[in-house]
């Protein structure tokens, strides 16, 4: 975790220690840890000389920001409605089973965070399922196992 921290700090001291960088400093943390620990949130507190009870209500507020660890790929199943008329529930029920995770939750080794959206803007190609902002249309049950092998290795 030292290290870890010393990185919070190089991040801090990037920003020129400006409390008006908070929202760029959690960016920069999140984008380096996959999420917000407790230990950099702390950090940036002393760092800042900002109560920590205000950084967590930045970082709760946005929807951005995680105070859990994320996995390294982030699996989002399109719950709108031409998605959900198509099949999109059942795609996404297949990947809780098969992932043994609850939409809005990581698997415990981290390598998927499952979520289901309201809209992913492709209608047509629904169901939809986007994987680390690569886009999957006409999903179904049988193209899925392949298409999570990709994002095992």
């Amino acid at each position: 975790m030292q290290g870890d921290l010393e990185a919070v700090c190089e991040i801090i001291e990037k920003h020129g220690y400006q409390k008006a960088s908070l929202i760029g400093i959690l960016q920069d943390i999140q984008a380096k840890t996959n999420y917000l620990p407790r230990k950099a949130l702390v950090q940036v507190s002393i760092s800042l000389d900002i109560p920590l009870t205000n950084i967590y209500e930045v970082a709760t507020f946005y929807k951005a920001f995680s105070l859990e660890p994320k996995g390294r790929h982030t699996l989002q199943v399109c719950l709108g409605t031409a998605c959900h008329v198509r099949g999109g529930a059942r795609v996404l029920d297949y990947l809780e089973n098969r992932l043994e995770v609850k939409s809005g939750g990581t698997m415990k080794n981290l390598v998927f965070t499952l979520e289901s959206v309201n809209c992913l803007g492709a209608c047509a190609l629904g169901p939809m399922m986007v994987i680390d902002k690569k886009y999957y249309g006409k999903i179904n049950t049988n193209k899925i196992e392949s298409i999570l092998e990709k994002y095992r290795a």
